[in-house]
């Protein structure tokens, strides 16, 4: 009888084990993820929750209440090319630091939020130290550390974020059971306490330690290529703005951004105020979203490294629309499984493809700064998605039209994928 595992022993070394020993990428990955998972039980994946139990107490609008998320998403946006600049010159320890830093502050000021300005400021420092602290500054490294491995390294390292979801009923708990104000003390004593010491696990580049990318040895240009590889120029900043790709990129993932802070913002909202569930029953629903994400992740790292990434992302933006058009006309828990399951697998096979995408067409070398430059399209999306379903909810007392219009917005972005062509192929081109 065939021994499968056996035969996947060498594959799995080769990956997690180069040269016999663990490759010490792999425990900043998982660094990386356990503080995305801080950033996401807190704050990203929690913020419907926060604004049931406000509305509630306040009154105030669901305009409002997606306005402010919608200025933070719009702060990391045009923080984007300074941080990124940060980053590539100073290295992520000291921007983590700072980062996770605010974050806590903000969510202690958060805590004694009485009136609509100490809110908004509130969330302005949430937002900039979950920035600063969170995943645009963890990419960094992980794209210096892997290549080969790259697209599974960006999933995995992701995980942290899908896991926050699905903590998302144990918040709710906590909110039911210790209140708003209480919660927002305890989540910024848990940054501090859980991601300060993570930070210290993570290194700008391989060479920082004495070793290279993938763990693999260092080898010549003649006998780098092999069939599935072949090195990347890396562009600067300024070169990678020049090129089409840069643009018809940046808007296809702000589109599908568009359509994830719609769902972070308004999925809670719309399943209590419109569907008529309980917010516990709100939060296993939007689990259900965030554990599919965690397949999809799996499948993204896999997939990634072995297909097409421009082809997987159109794809999964068909996906997104599949599922806004099923959530914005649910009438039953069967059309919110169907909107799980479209909705959260597009979302964690694209989300991890997005950074592997920039990195295999403008390479590691001024990553950060590029992402930063290409947030300032990205955030638009962030921005005006939450916006404009709030705005469409407090008007027609649904999020029919609201749901509908990202739906169809995702399709525009599957467009923008595949016009998107990559560098790198044009200069092989222009080299043969």
């Amino acid at each position: 009888m065939f021994d499968w595992l056996s035969a996947l022993k060498p594959k799995v070394n080769e990956v997690f084990r180069p040269g016999g020993k663990l490759f010490y990428g792999w425990v900043m990955v998982l660094a990386c993820a356990a503080i995305q998972w801080l950033s996401a039980v807190t704050w990203m994946h929690s913020y419907g929750a926060y604004t049931v139990l406000l509305q509630a107490e306040f009154g105030w609008s669901m305009t409002i209440l997606s306005l402010a998320f919608a200025l933070t998403r719009l702060e990391s946006g045009l923080l984007g090319p300074i941080q990124g600049w940060l980053v590539d010159r100073f290295g992520p320890r000291k921007i983590l630091t700072v980062g996770l830093v605010i974050f806590a502050i903000g969510f202690f000021l958060f805590s004694q939020v009485n009136s609509i300005p100490t809110y908004f400021i509130a969330f302005i420092l949430i937002a900039l130290g979950s920035s600063l602290g969170g995943w645009a500054t963890l990419m960094v490294p992980i794209v210096h550390w892997f290549d080969r491995h790259r697209a599974k390294a960006i999933a995995w390292s992701q995980l942290g974020f899908s896991l926050g979801g699905l903590c998302v009923p144990l918040m709710a708990i906590g909110l039911e059971a210790f209140g708003w104000r209480q919660m927002g003390v305890i989540s910024g004593a848990v940054i501090l306490l859980a991601g300060l010491p993570l930070i210290s696990l993570i290194y700008h580049r391989p060479s920082d330690v004495g070793l290279t990318a993938d763990g693999m040895k260092e080898t010549t240009d003649d006998n780098k290529k092999t069939e599935n590889h072949v090195p990347v120029r890396s562009f600067t900043w300024r070169e990678a703005v020049k090129e089409r790709s840069f643009w018809f990129l940046s808007t296809g993932h702000s589109l599908s951004l568009l359509a994830v802070s719609s769902m972070l913002a308004h999925l809670i909202p719309h399943l209590t105020n419109v569907l008529n569930y309980s917010l516990r029953d709100a939060s296993i629903a939007f689990s259900l979203m965030t554990g599919l994400q965690l397949i999809g992740i799996f499948l993204g790292g896999y997939l990634g490294d072995k297909y097409d990434k421009q082809r997987l992302v159109i794809f999964c933006m068909i996906g997104h629309f599949l599922g806004l058009i099923a959530i914005a006309y649910a009438s039953n828990f069967l059309w919110i499984i169907a909107f799980a399951i479209f909705h959260g697998v597009a979302w964690g096979i694209r989300g991890p493809l997005m950074v592997a995408l920039r990195a295999d067409y403008f390479g590691p070398k001024s990553f950060g700064t590029i992402m930063g430059f290409s947030s300032l399209v990205v955030m638009i999306g962030m921005t005006f998605g939450p916006i404009v379903c709030g705005i469409l909810y407090d008007y027609y007392g649904n999020y029919e039209i609201a749901f509908s219009l990202m739906a169809f917005a995702s399709l525009i972005g599957a467009i923008c994928f595949w016009l998107c062509e990559s560098p790198q192929k044009q200069l092989q081109v222009q080299n043969r």
